[in-house]
């Protein structure tokens, strides 16, 4: 990947975007692209997305079709991609600052209080919002869509391919055997999501939710799969909150969706065994070991 700041703004200028060099900030914390952040010489500021590897690309194309259809259902801000082409997406700075960083020494930076009433009021909306459209709206975009019945099937072949990859710990997998054969855990109807929600994606004014990125996971799929990361973070108390707002703004829960939050989470280790095993990254099979045996 360029490191070379006069390489991004060469890849920039023939495109048509002409930025500034000193200006260009890099993050290399995302696993699919390299992020830089960048002011036009008009005085704009600039996001650009430059792609790892060559199918990241492929699945853009969905990605960038679902953001022009989803963009006018919300009242948060998404990703305008102005600049779409195969090594490079560019749109313009979205409003508000994340929610959570990373610092130099790799610990998390929360930048507001999660359990404030505030934040339940503001991300259980925005999240009502998104559940309630229509998935015809954005079904032609390509994204993936998953029936209830799918939904589990699919969580259980996932489990199922990284456990033929990986040695999984036994408590761990009787865990997940138990969820995925209760059908009281499970939703009997599926939503358009976002698919990774968590305070990273959020740029926030304080408590507030303004904008939310990343929506390469985007799909009609499981509800829960929006709350959580919410779940895993914040007390019951608060994540009661973000639920009551949430059905008051017309999103649908059931009388285990708390608990089904936990369960989905749980299986985070298999969302990374399955990464692992696309990039073959010697660092990410590392973790994934470690994360699925942690009884090892």
């Amino acid at each position: 990947m360029p490191t070379d700041p006069t390489i991004i703004r060469d890849l920039a200028r023939a495109h048509g975007l002409d930025i500034i060099t000193d200006s260009i900030v890099i993050n290399e914390l995302g696993l699919d692209f390299q992020v830089a952040i960048a002011e036009a010489v008009d005085g704009g500021a600039w996001v650009l997305r430059i792609p790892r590897r060559p199918d990241v690309s492929a699945r853009a194309a969905v990605e960038g079709r679902f953001l022009g259809a989803i963009a006018p259902h919300l009242s948060v801000a998404v990703p305008d991609w102005q600049i779409h082409s195969n090594d490079l997406i560019a749109y313009p700075l979205l409003p508000g600052t994340p929610g959570l960083t990373i610092d130099d020494s790799g610990q998390p930076q929360w930048h507001f209080d999660v359990e404030s009433s505030e934040y339940a009021a503001s991300l259980g909306s925005v999240l009502a919002e998104l559940h309630t459209v229509d998935p015809a709206v954005v079904r032609d975009t390509g994204i993936p869509e998953f029936s209830p019945t799918e939904i589990r099937q699919r969580k259980r072949e996932d489990i199922d391919n990284v456990a033929a990859e990986f040695e999984v710990a036994p408590s761990l997998l009787r865990r997940w055997t138990a969820w995925l054969d209760d059908d009281s855990y499970w939703p009997s109807f599926s939503t358009v999501t976002h698919g990774e929600v968590y305070p990273a994606h959020q740029l926030m004014d304080g408590p507030v939710n303004l904008s939310i990125l990343d929506w390469t996971t985007a799909a009609i799929g499981d509800p829960a799969r929006d709350f959580m990361f919410h779940h895993a973070s914040v007390s019951a108390s608060a994540f009661e909150n973000t639920s009551a707002r949430y059905v008051e703004a017309g999103g649908r829960i059931w009388p285990r969706f708390a608990e089904h939050c936990g369960e989905l989470y749980s299986t985070s280790p298999v969302e990374l065994g399955l990464f692992a095993l696309q990039t073959g990254d010697p660092e990410h099979m590392s973790a994934a070991r470690t994360q699925l045996n942690p009884e090892n």
